[in-house]
């Protein structure tokens, strides 16, 4: 489709990953696209991303969005990291936050100069530099002009969708109800030209955005562009999830908590639990994992659980021809470090960035697949690494991941940090260095050495700099207000109303 102008954008399916598109288009790019987006809400919606990384503020500010307009609207908490259990060992536990982790005064990252001094027999736990690490432990948080936390959302994803809808509406986007009978494509390019629909209508288009989920209509459908499976590394492949009332103190965390064949959530929203059940059916059958996950919930259940099939991995190409696959379509890494919405995210961020208005040019494609496939490696191996660095061998299912062969650079990193604590953040990787810090000790790997410019620094330097960082941290953390506090007030949204 060189020099072909592109002007008509169909997009088939709604839901999260489409209308995130559609608001990221018309938002952006209008009036110079004609934005048509296809649905059925016949067709429910999967489900599994109520919980998301800060990367959705950027997005959030890029289109405009008013973040208490949103919060109320969506029944939207605030995630300051995640709450993992059970994972290296039963009975442990540990917070990947979404904070940095003290400052680095030199070339080096703070955590050698850390590690130095614990060698001297000083500098307290990692996490007391982390104040985000801290305030998700206390429960307190803060935002507003030059607020000092990073975070993120919980929020409702059946309320996400429509809330996007309006804004692209209001943009210019035209929503079209019904669904897809048939795909047709040119006969000579393979190029998809129109979709017809179960009324008879036809819609016509210059580039398809495919977003219907699992079976990648388009993607798969029409242009057999081949999946590339990753259970062999995330062995995962089934979910209940329900929701339920609150229970306890309202928590800015996602919780993942390791049971004997994966892990279950809870993502506390404002006025309910959003619950899930993450299984490998090899090694748990579906109505056993059922009924451990009822007898697991601590609030009574207000929707009745419902399973989720799912196959980890990614579609060979992102970008084929005309078609550019989002969400579920484009392939699924477990929510376990709520990445779903990230990526459907940042790739139509990119979309905003190279939009072919002047057709579509094979090395332009060939970039956004390879840009987009380098960061889906990196979260991919990040989410492995928690299965790897277990030491538990309760169950087949945990011996299995402790024992299994992973990607080359993953073992490469892990191993690097054992030796002599290196860590780095690679080009269009989510998960910085931070991350790495909090998650590798929270799995029980313990760096054996570190840079030795740390030892350059004075004793009495050194000790001044980290016990005044950590001073610093505990005195922000203490003028923070209560989480459940300052959230009713900021963005409350009014209670749903019930039935009967």
């Amino acid at each position: 489709m060189d020099g072909q102008v592109i002007r008509k954008v169909v997009i088939a399916g709604g839901g999260t990953a489409g209308w995130c598109v559609a608001a990221a288009l018309s938002r952006l790019l209008h009036p110079l696209l004609d934005i048509t987006l296809v649905e059925s809400a016949e067709i429910g919606i999967v489900g599994v991303g109520e919980a998301t990384v800060p990367t959705i503020r950027a997005f959030h500010r890029n289109l405009g969005i008013d973040e208490r307009d949103f919060m109320r609207n969506c029944q939207a908490g605030i995630k300051l990291g995640i709450n993992f259990q059970n994972w290296a060992r039963i009975g442990d536990r540990y917070i990947h936050s979404f904070g940095l982790v003290g400052k680095s005064p030199w070339i080096a990252p703070f955590h050698h100069f850390w590690l130095h001094a614990r060698t001297l027999g000083f500098g307290g736990d990692l996490n007391d530099y982390c104040l985000e690490h801290r305030a998700a432990d206390a429960a307190k948080f803060y935002t507003g002009e030059n607020g000092p936390l990073s975070y993120a959302y919980h929020f409702d994803t059946a309320l996400y969708g429509p809330y996007l809808r309006k804004l692209s509406e209001a943009a210019g986007a035209r929503r079209i109800e019904g669904k897809i009978k048939s795909v047709q494509q040119d006969s000579e390019t393979g190029n998809v030209t129109s979709l017809t629909m179960e009324s008879g209508q036809v819609i016509e288009g210059d580039l398809f955005i495919d977003c219907t989920g699992f079976r990648g209509l388009l993607i798969e459908g029409a242009l057999k562009t081949g999946y590339e499976d990753w259970n062999h590394w995330l062995a995962n492949d089934s979910a209940w999830a329900c929701q339920t009332g609150l229970h306890g103190r309202l928590s800015p965390m996602t919780s993942a908590i390791a049971h004997q064949a994966g892990w279950r959530w809870e993502i506390p929203l404002q006025h309910r639990i959003g619950n899930g059940f993450v299984y490998s059916s090899k090694h748990l059958s579906d109505d056993d994992a059922r009924a451990q996950f009822m007898r697991e919930l601590k609030a009574p259940v207000t929707t009745e659980p419902h399973l989720i099939k799912f196959r980890t991995g990614r579609r060979k190409k992102i970008w084929n021809k005309n078609v550019i696959c989002f969400g579920l379509a484009s392939g699924f890494i477990e929510p376990l470090e709520s990445t779903n919405i990230h990526l459907m995210q940042i790739c139509a961020t990119r979309l905003v960035q190279m939009f072919p208005f002047s057709g579509i040019h094979e090395a332009q494609v060939q970039h956004f697949n390879q840009a987009t496939a380098r960061e889906v490696e990196k979260i991919r191996n990040f989410v492995i690494m928690h299965y790897k660095l277990t030491e538990r061998d309760d169950t087949e299912y945990w011996k299995s991941r402790r024992d299994m062969e992973v990607p080359e650079d993953l073992a490469m990193r892990v191993q690097m940090f054992r030796d002599c604590g290196h860590l780095f953040q690679a080009e269009e990787e989510l998960f910085r260095i931070d991350s790495w810090l909090q998650v590798l000790p929270g799995q029980r790997v313990h760096a054996n050495g570190y840079h030795q410019i740390a030892r350059a620094m004075p004793e009495a330097r050194l000790r001044e700099m980290l016990d005044g960082m950590r001073a610093e941290v505990e005195a922000t953390l203490a003028r923070l207000p209560d989480y459940e506090t300052f959230i009713r007030q900021y963005g409350g949204a009014p209670k749903p109303m019930t039935a009967g």
